[in-house]
């Protein structure tokens, strides 16, 4: 049995994303969670709130509700969770965020981050026409500025994974009919294959997922 770690942004276990991994990674691979708002009640992570020049991460609590908050106060719960996971002899560990975080987690095993694999890839799937779909409106200017170095032209949505996603899946696909991109994103790990499988169908173009990428990914690193 291969242990792998799995670290949420927000809190742990992240049961609508694993719910799509399992069937890649196999059945002889254990994971392992930890959340780096693990132990918060939503009042705590209200002193998170982020504000002007903050990177915003978005994410869910345990019962599913969507929060907000900015990247520079769960740096260091990151790390306790990767010391956590470490502690359990994880053979490596995954990050369940396609944010871009600062180079700075100590680990003795890998760190695969889904963004730095999303960067390496996307581009050469592209004619140079992208869309990318991200949870909220307060990420377009940074999601924006995540992929316009690495394609021409570059479409930012905002539909959220957690509230009312079918409306706003269903909206984005809505507004992607019209739009001129050969290839759509899904940037963040909270779209599942049905949100996928619902833009391609509705917008008629092809569509990378986040967490399926990431799983593939993984599932070649172990098998």
């Amino acid at each position: 049995m291969k242990r792998i770690g799995a670290i949420t942004i927000g809190q742990s276990p992240r049961v609508d994303i694993t719910s799509d991994l399992f069937p890649l990674l196999g059945e002889d691979v254990e994971l392992l969670q930890a959340g780096g708002l693990d132990g918060l009640t939503l009042d705590e992570i209200a002193r998170f709130a982020p504000e002007p020049g903050d990177y915003v991460l978005v994410s869910r609590m345990k019962d599913g509700t969507m929060v907000r908050f900015a990247e520079r106060h769960i740096i260091p719960r990151l790390q306790t969770c990767i010391t956590q996971l470490e502690s359990q002899d994880c053979q490596a560990i995954l990050f369940f965020c396609t944010g871009e975080f600062p180079k700075v987690f100590h680990a003795q095993v890998p760190l695969i981050f889904p963004c730095p694999l999303l960067h390496g890839i996307v581009p050469h799937l592209t004619q140079g026409k992208l869309a990318v779909i991200t949870p909220d409106s307060m990420q377009i200017p940074q999601t924006q500025e995540k992929w316009s170095h690495l394609v021409p032209q570059v479409t930012v949505l905002a539909a959220s994974p957690y509230e009312d996603w079918q409306s706003s899946i269903a909206h984005a696909a809505q507004a992607l009919e019209c739009c001129d991109a050969d290839l759509v994103v899904m940037d963040c790990m909270g779209y599942s294959q049905a949100m996928k499988q619902l833009i391609q169908a509705k917008s008629g173009k092809q569509v990378v997922l986040a967490r399926t990428l990431l799983a593939r990914v993984v599932q070649e690193l172990l098998h």
